[in-house]
């Protein structure tokens, strides 16, 4: 059975556009691929982080991936500081990686922008990227546009060890949906909606109040005009909302530009509240009954102990290949 490996960093909350884009297709890769799915919480410290809140939110993450339907006896669920092997490939892959590669790196770019003094952990973060994926020979990884970029320097640095030292890693492939794989943000339809963006008003947490949601959806930007009609290249806020409906209804495009003909914003906008409050509920109680029971840190250390069985044998055979003692 080909493998699938995804991590979601703690810092932020997830949003629909994670629950949309990444966790829906989580669940359905569970039935035909072997799936890792780790919260990575050794990437999140790669920018300072309140030592509290950290295991809060990582708890959060680990929670709404089962919430959302993530099987924790037939996926492995863990978090990435409880498989040791990570931190160990990650440095043995760094020696592998060079500076022009890592200094390329958009996001690194991105993040570090305008900094007087940036840690080394958020340079080298794409060699660990690469761990996480090689550790578990994934076949496929189930991406972003924004990790793309990391996941052709972890096809790289496979390629560059498998030359070096002999057959080891399977390359692995980005997987990224037909249909889903894009939210845009709320107030700007040019940027992906993100846990990350600093107004909460961007983008619908997974854990947002029903009147929240619905406020949140009632301000967001819409183009000039009020026709409801899909056309990203000149109408890209309405067309993100479109969307969103769409992903959360059984209403195609076609069928939501023919329920709005002529009626404007305001009534879509309403209805867009109420299907996204609709598939949301569900999630959040699951979320709630999951926190309430006590069994999270069960399926967590299930899930470090198959994951930390499945990635020995490939961690020793990196080992021993490179030249290391191994017992």
């Amino acid at each position: 059975m080909k493998r699938v490996f995804s991590g979601i960093q703690p810092s932020g909350q997830l949003t629909l556009g994670n629950y949309i884009g990444a966790l829906r297709n989580f669940v359905k890769l569970q039935h035909t691929h072997e799936c890792f799915f780790s919260v990575v919480d050794l990437h999140a410290i790669t920018v300072q982080q309140e030592p509290a809140l950290l295991k809060e939110q990582s708890e959060a993450v680990a929670a709404l991936f089962i919430a959302a339907g993530i099987d924790p006896q037939k996926s492995n669920v863990f978090m990435q500081s409880h498989v040791t092997a990570h931190a160990e490939l990650g440095w043995m892959l760094t020696t592998l990686t060079y500076m022009g590669e890592l200094e390329r790196m958009t996001q690194f770019k991105d993040k570090s922008a305008g900094k007087d003094s940036v840690g080394a952990g958020l340079f080298v973060y794409p060699s660990l990227m690469a761990a996480d994926i090689l550790l578990y020979n994934s076949d496929l990884v189930p991406v972003g546009d924004d990790q793309k970029q990391h996941l052709e320097l972890t096809r790289d640095l496979a390629g560059r060890f498998n030359a070096r030292y002999g057959d080891t890693f399977t390359i692995p492939e980005v997987y990224t949906p037909q249909v889903g794989a894009r939210v845009m943000s709320l107030d700007d339809a040019s940027k992906k909606m993100s846990k990350s963006n600093p107004n909460p008003g961007s983008y619908i947490a997974l854990l947002d109040e029903p009147d929240v949601i619905r406020k949140k959806i009632s301000r967001a930007v819409t183009d000039s005009g009020r026709e409801v009609k899909f056309d990203p290249q000149n109408k890209p806020e309405v067309s993100n909302l479109i969307g969103i409906y769409a992903q959360c209804s059984d209403k195609t495009i076609p069928e939501i530009e023919a329920m709005y003909e002529g009626l404007g914003y305001g009534p879509f906008k309403k209805d867009l509240a109420e299907q996204v409050v609709a598939v949301l509920e569900p999630l959040q109680q699951r979320y709630r009954d999951i926190r309430g029971s006590g069994d999270l840190q069960k399926f967590l250390k299930q899930g470090a102990e198959r994951a930390a069985a499945a990635a020995a044998p490939q961690l020793r055979d990196v080992k021993e290949k490179m030249g290391f003692i191994v017992f």
